[in-house]
């Protein structure tokens, strides 16, 4: 079903998670391009500070304060956004939060928490945003971008748990996008899959180990994944993969999945921790995030963008970099046999 969707400089777009990390970068993005927003998390005074700078910036904003593991919550920010603006046209359910640790080590209350944001908070937006899209019919289609991960698609170690919300994100986007497909409701619906970011991810999860946790590399800054977001709403992709490293270990983890496991075990477990000793009390798996930061501190390089992934949001790229791959092996042969 080919859809029309709008410019980003006619839309309004919905975004939970939306004062820290990718939600922060992809929200002032928006903005940047015209677009109006309706910024949703769970702390009033950082929602209240980042309309006020978009607002400083000629941009159009509002919030609604709304725990996305509540449904109820949820609805009311669709109503947030039909009230003040009239509706919307893409809705981006990016709220996530992780806990580091072993899962035997987790209390199971925690385990919960975790899914009633990861996985319950993107059924609540996609479902609220969906039943929107199907009643509401025009000239053109609607989006639903969901976050997922690198570990949507191969688990690790430490975060356990956060691995298998995603893949539960994952299975629940895939099903979703065909029973609408089926139903010939005009809406793309979209998963996007990020490597390791430099947010402050990290820093906000929960931590069951002594040390403080960090993120395996490569890493990238959080407006690589902001801008497949922003090309998402504007052009239909079923998936995007942000970072080279995510498609190769998504590759490798489903060609080859016990060196896979090996690779992760001997490597991964190690790479997640920092040697640093744990003193934080405060986590945003139970409370709100309120520094209100797109980055965050890394002892490891942060690459500004990914050759990959831009080539996967452009064919005319893909196509360029492919041919020169080609022509590059055709050379080394001829020279290997000129020998």
């Amino acid at each position: 079903m080919a859809l029309n969707l709008k410019k980003l400089h006619d839309q309004t777009i919905v975004i939970t998670g939306a004062t820290t990390g990718i939600g922060l970068s992809t929200a002032r993005m928006a903005v940047a391009g015209g677009a109006r927003v309706v910024l949703a998390a769970r702390d009033e005074d950082a929602l209240r500070h980042l309309v006020e700078e978009l607002a400083q910036q000629g941009g159009e904003a509002t919030y609604v304060v709304a725990d996305v593991g509540n449904a109820e919550q949820v609805h009311q920010i669709a109503r947030t956004a039909i009230e003040r603006f009239g509706g919307f046209d893409t809705w981006v359910n990016n709220a996530g939060v992780s806990i580091f640790g072993r899962m035997l080590d987790i209390p199971p209350e925690d385990h919960r928490r975790l899914f009633e944001t990861n996985y319950w908070g993107v059924v609540h937006g996609s479902l609220e945003a969906a039943r929107y899209f199907r009643e509401v019919r025009g000239d053109f289609g609607g989006v639903i971008i969901n976050l997922g991960s690198l570990v949507s698609d191969r688990a690790i170690p430490i975060q356990g748990m956060y691995s298998a919300s995603k893949h539960a994100v994952k299975g629940f986007t895939d099903a979703l996008r065909m029973e609408l497909e089926d139903e010939g409701v005009p809406v793309a619906v979209s998963l996007i899959k990020p490597s390791s970011i430099a947010t402050p991810f990290a820093q906000h999860a929960e931590n069951t180990m002594d040390v403080q946790p960090t993120l395996p590399p490569p890493l990238y800054e959080p407006s690589v994944v902001a801008r497949s977001i922003i090309h998402c709403a504007e052009t239909p992709k079923r998936d995007i993969f942000v970072g080279a490293g995510a498609k190769f270990i998504s590759a490798l983890g489903h060609c080859a999945p016990r060196l896979t496991d090996a690779i992760m075990e001997s490597m991964m477990i190690r790479q997640q921790k920092t040697g640093r000793q744990e003193h934080r009390r405060h986590f945003a798996l139970h409370e709100p995030a309120t520094d209100m930061k797109e980055g965050a501190d890394y002892q490891r390089h942060v690459m500004k963008s990914s050759i990959y992934t831009e080539a996967s949001l452009r064919p005319a790229l893909k196509a360029t970099l492919f041919a020169g791959a080609a022509l590059g092996i055709v050379a080394l042969a001829r020279r290997g046999s000129s020998r």
